[in-house]
């Protein structure tokens, strides 16, 4: 069984009123309860009602759960979403380790973030590190505060030995910046339930540092045109589930099975391809690899509604000089 699997098994175990509650809030959004964008699935708020009726537990005046069950609500967030596509994006190994290793530099195009095939996808990550454990993969989803209308990407991480998530503020900042708001708001919240935490720029750096590689594979899967097929239905590309009408109403199904993604793979040949030599009349030429990078750019009309293009550049052997 696929690690996502196992964990969305657990997880609905553990919080079997998440399809009747999911159907409740999607059906009353924009009615009995606030409306959110289209991006997001359920807001973080919606979960935290599951699971607080699910442990019979009362969620504060403030909104907070009790401690003990704060990080239970990032966990059934990602996967409760999920639940409903259970899509699974495979990177093509050289890819994957090509991207890992190109940084985001400068503002995130948070922008690209919003066009997330699924509501949350589950990328693998073989032979990636978190903190110094194994990742096997994570969970990406989008979160709307309807209270403080703020916009997050949530990650929940894979490790060998937890579940972790990770919260990412989104705005016109740096990797940095966003992780040090969300630590800002971490204490925030810390503080609420007199809990003494203040992390350290150190911390923020360091954390910032293990999220860059995760954004780059969030960001090409993103990208205007990713190369992504399926094995046994090829031409086919994700999205979003849709709903069912039934006698009860409108209902969202969870999908049957996960459905695993091939990313990259023809990139991946062609980064295969380059070597650090060339030969020249039976003489090896030491050449220069310009390393990939990320390329943004806007299309449109001045002054009308334009959009943020964004495009990963591979690496390529530019030449050198002859041994």
């Amino acid at each position: 069984m696929l690690r996502p699997l196992e964990h969305l098994v657990a997880a609905m175990r553990l919080y079997p009123s998440t399809s009747k509650f999911v159907d409740e809030f999607r059906q009353s959004k924009s009615r009995d309860l606030p409306d959110w964008p289209s991006w997001c699935f359920i807001p973080m708020a919606g979960w935290a009602a599951i699971v607080s009726i699910d442990n019979a537990v009362q969620i504060d005046p403030g909104g907070r759960l009790p401690l003990h069950l704060a990080i239970d609500l990032g966990r059934l967030a990602a996967i409760g979403t999920w639940r409903y596509s259970q899509g699974v994006y495979q990177f093509d190994a050289d890819f994957m380790a090509a991207l890992a290793d190109t940084l985001v530099v400068g503002d995130m195009p948070s922008d690209v973030l919003y066009r997330l095939p699924e509501w949350c996808i589950y990328i693998n990550t073989p032979g990636l590190t978190w903190l110094g454990s194994l990742l096997h993969g994570y969970w990406a989803h989008l979160e709307y505060d309807i209270n403080t209308y703020r916009s997050e990407l949530r990650l929940l991480l894979d490790t060998d030995e937890h579940l972790i998530p990770v919260p990412v503020h989104l705005g016109p900042w740096t990797v940095t910046e966003a992780i040090d708001r969300a630590n800002s708001e971490a204490v925030r919240q810390a503080e609420a339930h007199r809990i003494d935490f203040a992390p350290n720029k150190d911390h923020v750096q360091q954390l910032a540092a293990s999220i860059n590689p995760l954004i780059s594979l969030l960001l090409y899967i993103c990208s205007d045109v990713p190369e992504i097929d399926s094995d046994r239905e090829p031409g086919t590309s994700p999205k979003r589930p849709q709903r069912t009408k039934t006698k009860r109403g409108w209902r969202w199904f969870p999908a049957d099975k996960p459905r695993v993604w091939s990313v990259g793979r023809e990139i991946g040949e062609l980064l295969r391809t380059n070597t650090e030599t060339v030969k020249d009349t039976g003489r090896s030429v030491k050449t220069h690899v310009r390393r990939g990078h990320w390329h943004g750019f806007w299309t449109g009309p001045r002054d009308g509604e334009r959009r943020f293009n964004y495009q990963w550049l591979m690496p390529m052997v530019v030449g050198g000089d002859r041994e």
